[in-house]
């Protein structure tokens, strides 16, 4: 070990995996809302449609095909329908991207709690901790999921690459 290297503990890498864990799951609880929202515009939207479905075909017995002279303001807009349809549809499409990324943050928090009962448990020295850190970041593609914050995996990856 170099004389210039810092000492590293367990504990700091305890508390490193937990901050990590508390980010993910405030990043879940953020995304999380975001779908809630998105439900409840799919709920208004799929609302309307049907308030401007109902009434309008009550007394259709069959196809009826009114005249142009006929019209009164009740007939059904079928491309305005079919649009708002489409908006539903990509919103649904969102709402499942959204979960899907909320399962995966949460497996990851649930990932590094796992490593700090790990590390409290058995690593025996900070160098070790950090070994099995950048392991478990690297296997689990860590670095994607913080856009604003560089990994311990980031960085020592940087600090291989920066020795001669």
């Amino acid at each position: 070990m170099d004389e210039d290297e810092p000492e590293l503990s367990v504990g700091e890498f305890v508390e490193y995996c937990r901050t990590q864990a508390g980010l993910l799951s405030g990043s879940v609880a953020t995304m999380a809302a975001e779908a809630d929202e998105l439900l409840d515009d799919i709920d208004e939207e799929t609302a309307a449609i049907r308030q401007r479905l109902e009434g309008r075909t009550d007394d259709v017995e069959g196809p009826v095909t009114p005249s142009p002279n006929d019209r009164d303001g009740t007939e059904i807009d079928v491309a305005e329908l079919e649009e708002l349809e489409a908006d539903v549809e990509e919103k649904q499409t969102l709402v499942e991207a959204k979960q899907a990324r909320i399962a995966a943050f949460q497996e990851l928090a649930a990932g590094y709690t796992d490593l700090v009962e790990e590390l409290r448990s058995d690593a025996d020295d900070g160098r070790e901790a950090m070994k099995r850190v950048v392991r478990f970041e690297s296997q689990h593609d860590a670095p994607a999921y913080f856009d604003d914050r560089r990994t311990v995996y980031e960085a020592a990856a940087s600090s291989d690459t920066d020795s001669p």
